[in-house]
């Protein structure tokens, strides 16, 4: 082949490579920007609803709401450059609407969840609540799961669909709550008095609310003697000091009595 020939599709090349060059580049330089300006233009909306005092619950559903729809038409943009038909885009993403939408079921399943749960309020950021079968503390509803941070301090991601479908208990809404714990007498014990000195012993505790008072009383009878129902109530954030304190001040108060022993009657038959 001729040598001007070769350097020509050389020069042609380098052209192409040098332009394509160009607009890598200038599409990495595009996203890194238009990246920051997103960040800019969150930080904006969400300031502007924290001065309004929005719940953090909105305020944060907002926050991904806006970056996802930012960051969608920076990529329909970035492709735009590139000269990709953006239109010709949105028409082979419609052909393949059907096959989408099957396989993205859940997720719009999980978004549509997340728009009901920030309609209709069953919690918010800071509720302690059991939903989706995980029990912890609300720390972001977002667009498709809410996060939750369980009482061994694990983030746990729930799928939206999963919480609004399912039952939804939120510990944070009543002003107190019901410690529930047992206590074994034995049948040689004075009940009356047992019940009388935990009564006592247990509203000293540290955060047991007055009222309601707590709740002693006898809940079944086993082999050894009545087991006692203890229920203390208190605020939400003390339930587990409250918990461990309790079952402290039952071992303590009932070292005073008999201790529950299994105990066997043997008959002994002579032929």
């Amino acid at each position: 082949m001729d040598t001007a020939v070769i350097s020509k599709y050389q020069d042609l090349a380098m052209s192409y490579v040098a332009e394509f060059g160009i607009k890598i580049l200038a599409a990495i330089a595009f996203w890194v920007i238009g990246r920051w300006l997103i960040g800019v233009v969150v930080r904006f909306v969400q300031g502007g609803l924290n001065r309004q005092h929005v719940d953090p619950t909105v305020l944060r559903y907002v926050g991904s709401a806006v970056t996802v729809i930012l960051n969608v038409l920076l990529v329909v943009g970035i492709l735009g450059y590139f000269g990709i038909q953006t239109t010709t885009f949105a028409a082979l993403l419609a052909a393949a609407g059907v096959a989408i939408g099957m396989a993205w079921s859940g997720l719009l399943a999980n978004f549509a969840g997340g728009a009901f749960l920030i309609v209709l309020r069953p919690f918010k950021v800071g509720d302690m609540i059991t939903a989706g079968g995980i029990t912890g503390v609300v720390h972001e509803v977002g667009l498709f799961s809410t996060v939750i941070l369980t009482p061994d301090n694990i983030i746990t991601y729930v799928g939206n669909n999963k919480i609004f479908s399912d039952n939804i208990q939120n510990y944070t809404s009543t002003q107190f709550r019901r410690v529930d714990l047992k206590a074994q007498l034995s049948a040689a014990a004075n009940v009356p008095e047992a019940i009388a000195q935990l009564k006592a012993n247990i509203a000293k505790i540290p955060n047991v609310v007055a009222e309601p008072t707590v709740d002693v009383e006898i809940l079944e009878f086993q082999l050894v003697g009545p087991v006692l129902a203890v229920r203390p109530y208190c605020h939400n954030d003390h339930y587990w000091q409250v918990y461990f304190d309790t079952n402290r001040v039952i071992m303590e108060t009932l070292a005073a009595f008999p201790a529950p022993t299994p105990s066997q009657m043997l008959t002994v038959v002579q032929k």
